[in-house]
This record gives C-alpha cells, sequence and structure tokens, in this order.
C-alpha cells in the first residue's frame, strides 16, 4: 500500500430502496467540469427484492459487481446483515429507515416493529464506524418516541466507557425538498451525524450542519429572487417544469416488454424512467370525476351526482383528495400510490388522467435514463419511497465540503505497481 493523494469518499447505503439517497451523491460534482463523484458506492442493503434489482442495474458497475448489494430476506435482511462482509473502510453511511409507523397516512402504529429499524441502523454505524452517517425519515420522525430514544441511546452510549456511539455528535432537522430545487414539497427529518475526532479536524471545531437552502416559497421573493443576510434564493421550482417535459396524453396501461435478473430473481425491466409515461383504465365514472375538477381543484368542486356520500359529509376534510397539482407550485409529497388519484392531488394539472410513473419519477428527481426493475405497482412504490434525489445531492454537496474543510480526502491505495 503506498499513500496518494485521492479525493474518494467511500459511502454505504442502508435501507437503500431503489437508490434516491445513491443517485444524488453520485450526481454530485466537486468541480463544474469533474466528470465524476468524488462519492464511491462501496455496498448496499436493501430487503425488497424489486428495489434491489433496480439499485443493481444503475449502481452495480460503480460497487464493482452484484455482490456487495445485499439484497432479498435471505442476504437484505438488515436484522442479520453481518457489517463484517464488507472489506474497505466506510466514509458514509447513508439510509432511511422504514416510516410506515409514522407516517401520518393510515394507522400510525407506534408499536410497529419497523419503528425500531434505525437500531440496526445504529448498529451498523457502531460496526463500521463511518467519519459521517445520515439518517432520513418523515417529518413526523422528529417528534415522535422512537427520536426521543434514538437521542437517549446515543446520550447513554456516551457515559458509556465502551460505548462507541458516544464518538458521534447529532445534529437533526425537518428539511422540504423544494427548498433545495425540488418541484416537489416534501418534508423530511434529516439527522446528520459527525465523528468527533472530525471535528476536531475541522478548522472552525464545528460539527457537519444541513445544507443552507438555495430556494424560496415564490410569494417570500422580491423580484424573482429573496435576498437574505447571507443568502439569495431562488423561487421554489413549481411541478410544471416537469409536466412542460412528459407528453400530455398517455398511449400505453402496460410496461414495455422485458425482463432483468441482476441479483437472481427475473423481474419485469429495465426500464428507462422516459419508458413509465404509463396510463390508467379508468371507469367512466372516474373519468367524469376527472373532468369536473377545474384547475387547482379537488375533490370539494364536485356535484353530489359524482360525489360520494362520504365525501359530501366531510367538506372540511383534506382538500388533496381527487385534487389536480397546481402548475405553478411545487407538487405535494409522491407516495407509493401516486396513481391513484382518490388517494391525494394527484391529477394532472389540466388533462383529465392520473400523473404517470415518469412524472411522478420526474418530479422526485430521477433522470431519463435511470432504469428500473419490477412491475407498475412495485416500480410506484420505489418512487414513492425514495429520497429526492436534489434534496440528497445538496447534503452531498454539503459532506463533501465539510471532509474538505478537515482536510480528509486521502486515503490509503493501493499503487499501480502493486
Amino acid at each position: 500500500m503506498t499513500a496518494r493523494p485521492n479525493s474518494t469518499i467511500n459511502v454505504i447505503d442502508l435501507f437503500a430502496g431503489c437508490g434516491g439517497f445513491t443517485q444524488g451523491f453520485r450526481e454530485f460534482r466537486a468541480a463544474p467540469h469533474a466528470s465524476a463523484s468524488p462519492f464511491r458506492t462501496v455496498g448496499a442493503v436493501e430487503l425488497d427484492m424489486a428495489a434491489a434489482s433496480t439499485y443493481a442495474v444503475n449502481f452495480a458497475d460503480e460497487i464493482g459487481d452484484c455482490g456487495r448489494i445485499f439484497a432479498g430476506p435471505e442476504n437484505g435482511d438488515i436484522t442479520r446483515w453481518n457489517p463484517a462482509v464488507l472489506d474497505v473502510d466506510v466514509d458514509v453511511i447513508l439510509g432511511g429507515p422504514p416510516c410506515q409507523g409514522f407516517s401520518g397516512l393510515g394507522k400510525e402504529d407506534r408499536d410497529d416493529p419497523r419503528n425500531k429499524l434505525w437500531r440496526e441502523y445504529l448498529r451498523v454505524v457502531n460496526a463500521l464506524r463511518p467519519k459521517v452517517f445520515v439518517m432520513e425519515n418523515v417529518d413526523r420522525f422528529f417528534g415522535s418516541p422512537e427520536f426521543q430514544e434514538l437521542r437517549r441511546t446515543l446520550k447513554e452510549e456516551s457515559e458509556r466507557p465502551d460505548g462507541q456511539l458516544r464518538d458521534y455528535h447529532l445534529e437533526s432537522g425537518v428539511l422540504n425538498s423544494a427548498d433545495y430545487g425540488v418541484p416537489q414539497a416534501r418534508r423530511r427529518t434529516i439527522i446528520l451525524a459527525t465523528r468527533r475526532d472530525l471535528i476536531d479536524l475541522h478548522p472552525d471545531g464545528t460539527p457537519l450542519t444541513h445544507p443552507r437552502p438555495t430556494h424560496r416559497k415564490q410569494e417570500k421573493t422580491v423580484g424573482g429572487a429573496l435576498v437574505d443576510a447571507e443568502d439569495v434564493f431562488a423561487p421554489w421550482v413549481p411541478a410544471g417544469t416537469v409536466f412542460a417535459e412528459t407528453p400530455r396524453r398517455t398511449r400505453t396501461t402496460e410496461l414495455p416488454e422485458g425482463t432483468a435478473a441482476p441479483l437472481g430473481q427475473e423481474l419485469p425491466g429495465p426500464f428507462r424512467t422516459i419508458d413509465l409515461h404509463i396510463g390508467r383504465n379508468p371507469t367512466a365514472l372516474s373519468l367524469a370525476r376527472y373532468a369536473a375538477i377545474p384547475p387547482g381543484g379537488n375533490r370539494h368542486d364536485l356535484p353530489p351526482r359524482l360525489s360520494t356520500e362520504n365525501w359530501l359529509n366531510h367538506r372540511s376534510g383534506s382538500g388533496d383528495v381527487m385534487g389536480r397539482l397546481h402548475w405553478d407550485r411545487p407538487s405535494v409529497t409522491i407516495r407509493t400510490e401516486f396513481y391513484k388519484p382518490e388517494k391525494g392531488r394527484y391529477l394532472h394539472p389540466f388533462e383529465d388522467r392520473p400523473i404517470t410513473h415518469l412524472e411522478a419519477a420526474l418530479l422526485q428527481g430521477f433522470p431519463p435514463d435511470f432504469r428500473w426493475c419490477g412491475s407498475k405497482v412495485q416500480i410506484a412504490r420505489q418512487i414513492g419511497n425514495a429520497v429526492p434525489v436534489g434534496l440528497s445531492r445538496a447534503i452531498a454537496r454539503q459532506v463533501h465540503a465539510y471532509f474538505a474543510a478537515t482536510g480528509r480526502l486521502s486515503r490509503p491505495v493501493m499503487s499501480a505497481s502493486a
């Protein structure tokens, strides 16, 4: 081994899903004309085989092979995953433990066993000792008992002479992806943890903090930009920037033909994002409802003959159900059933149809050539569960700037003659 300057930062992605977090880190460039990202993915763990297959077809080449993508019930169950199988130093751990128990949708079950999976994330942190770890969850996680328990766990570790998590400083907050140029208003709890020996190397002795927003809500801007004490903000990016680039009509309700088995299980795919402009076969009643809803409208605009007894009896309920997305605003949060307008504000701004998988993926920030594996439902779930790529890219920029400030962008590597 010989030491030479190397700006590579090794990353693993836990609860990786289809790879929204990884995609943002891959897209980051340290300089305007850099050909590649300084972040190198060296491993990923994902239980769902369809999501892991999507991850594999996009990132296996970067990782080296599919063997470092630990997937499915056999290899991707984080409760049984042994971090010792990785034979490289890990600088950054990313991950978003499941959020179903904290989400405002459904039962919001505090006893959901998935709520505890952040403990497995910390188990991996203890084993691999990254310089930084980044954890993502829904905004409600920030005020949950589990979040308080996470903080308490870190504090208790700090009081144990053999505790390793004591070596991390925690910064936590709720970020809105629209504040970082994503055409979607999606609020997420983002936890940043910095190893204390890295803090000691920082010129100011400060930990990693959240990236400053680059965008602000339009009405908060003056003349297209808002000047703050230290920043100039662009207005939020509206959803119309996506819909202006997608066909107004859909021509098919089916995925293209093709199968792939990057991880050994055969699945439909891979399909490019631009192949996912998939329509549905709505009933005559649904079509009549879509046509009756004006731009920006929702179920409250339906005449009684097209409404339901439940909707008519709950006039003060959610205004997003059967709602049209606003052309001039970021979209609402893209969830896993975005193709069902009865689930939220998921109608096209003016066409009489729900948004498509293509449009949902673009609103999440995935590039047109990103590749997907799985059925229509499986791909929709991957899109809705992903970290918005633009938000991830902003975090990557912040992490890289911090590493650069501490002088930790070198590592021993094999010499060419070794």
